[in-house]
């Protein structure tokens, strides 16, 4: 019995999404969650990195979203989240920037 991979992968919703992220991620993880146990996020924590102005960054959250959805991504075969609405992700962070020292 094959056991299928576990695939992992988002995009930052910093601006408006184009062409490239759909040829160059989205398309792929469509055919990916065929096949493979996915798990897609909109990683909206990682856009803070950077300044943002927090409505255009939570209206962009949800954009983003909603274009996984309405290019293929379903929500019966994948898992997909926004980044900051699972505690858990902020909480591991917390505790293993405390645990290493580097990177």
């Amino acid at each position: 019995m094959d056991k299928k991979k576990i695939i992992l992968s988002g995009i930052q919703p910093s601006g408006n999404l184009c062409i490239a992220n759909y040829i160059g991620a989205i398309k792929n993880w469509v055919n990916l969650q065929n096949d493979n146990e996915t798990i897609f996020c909109v990683v909206d924590l990682h856009a803070i990195t950077s300044g943002q102005n927090p409505e255009i960054l939570a209206e962009n959250t949800l954009s983003t979203a909603a274009l996984y959805f309405s290019s293929g991504i379903s929500p019966s075969k994948s898992c997909v989240f926004i980044q900051s609405a699972v505690p858990a992700h902020s909480e591991l962070c917390w505790i293993l920037n405390c645990l290493t020292p580097m990177n």
